[in-house]
């Protein structure tokens, strides 16, 4: 008996020692006609998620589709393109990288290596460079998954506040004012749909990130294009496809509430530590990483508001 169960053990370990580790799988589904989103999971980045833990956009035109991030890997930046065959038969013209985090941008050496074009801020370009080692020494958790990925700068980068794009009759807004979450964030506006893809300048349903780049008051500015639009939909950076007034309770009210608490510490000649325990964090505790990420981001923020 004892033998036979050590048999079956065995049997069964080797069973379980062939299954391949768990992956994404990258599924756009619909936002509005033509348009798709996928969404990833408001996780850190690990090994399961592949580092594809924020929003990636597909809009689909009569001439061709348009990405909208390329992901932080080059496996996972063809995990997306094949996600978007199974959409449309279309080709993709264009990736659009709306900001200088690692998975909006790193997945780019993929699609230039398929001759397609990749297009950001040149507000970015600076920060893509400096910190494109810092985001693959970051990205070492995925271990494999990672092979591949080679830092590549986009082909095209826009100077402008405001740049209009068309392809197929749908025009595309690319609309930056000073990014935010890293310095070359924007949004990428669709007026004929009302629908907003914004990057990094939203997230709902966890706490936004805040980084040595990040700036609250360019943050600001560039939510304050997000409330001048009025998108009937906004596909955010992270977190669910959501609407207007959760945008701003999740992002805008956060990065106010943290910056009027902190200059008033600042003024009030209070200290960090005692800054950062008296913020009052309620209002959002229901964010994911809420009670982790809320007192870094005091922190952040009050040695933000001493330097202005």
């Amino acid at each position: 008996m004892n033998s036979l169960l050590s048999k079956l053990t065995l049997a069964l370990t080797a069973v379980l020692t062939t299954v391949p580790a768990w992956a994404v799988d990258v599924v756009f589904k619909p936002v509005t006609d033509g348009v798709y989103a996928y969404v990833g999971e408001i996780e850190g980045r690990n090994y399961d998620n592949e580092g594809l833990n924020a929003n990636i956009g597909l809009v689909v035109t009569n001439s061709g589709a348009v990405l909208i991030d390329s992901g932080a890997t080059f496996q996972s930046a063809r995990k997306i393109h094949e996600a978007a065959r199974k959409v449309t038969s279309q080709p993709v013209k264009w990736v659009i990288n709306t900001g200088d985090q690692d998975h909006r941008w790193l997945g780019n050496g993929y699609f230039t290596a398929q001759g397609i074009e990749t297009i950001a801020h040149a507000a970015a370009q600076a920060d893509m460079t400096k910190r494109s080692g810092e985001h693959l020494e970051g990205l070492k958790v995925l271990k494999e998954r990672l092979d591949g990925t080679v830092p590549t700068l986009p082909t095209r980068f826009i100077a402008d506040q405001d740049t209009r794009l068309e392809l197929g009759g749908t025009v595309l807004e690319l609309k930056y004012r000073k990014g935010g979450h890293t310095p070359g964030d924007m949004v990428v506006w669709l007026p004929q749909k009302s629908v907003l893809f914004a990057g990094d300048v939203v997230y709902v349903d966890r706490v936004l990130g805040l980084h040595p780049v990040s700036n609250t008051r360019n943050w600001l500015e560039s939510f304050a294009v997000v409330d001048a639009l009025r998108p009937w939909t906004i596909v955010p950076g992270h977190g669910n496809v959501t609407n207007l007034p959760t945008a701003q309770a999740h992002t805008r009210d956060l990065l106010l509430a943290l910056r009027a608490h902190m200059k008033k510490a600042v003024d009030d000649g209070v200290d960090l530590s005692a800054a950062v325990k008296s913020f009052n964090a309620k209002p959002f505790a229901t964010l994911k990483h809420a009670d982790v990420w809320i007192p870094q981001l005091a922190n952040q923020t009050y040695l933000e508001m001493e330097r202005e």
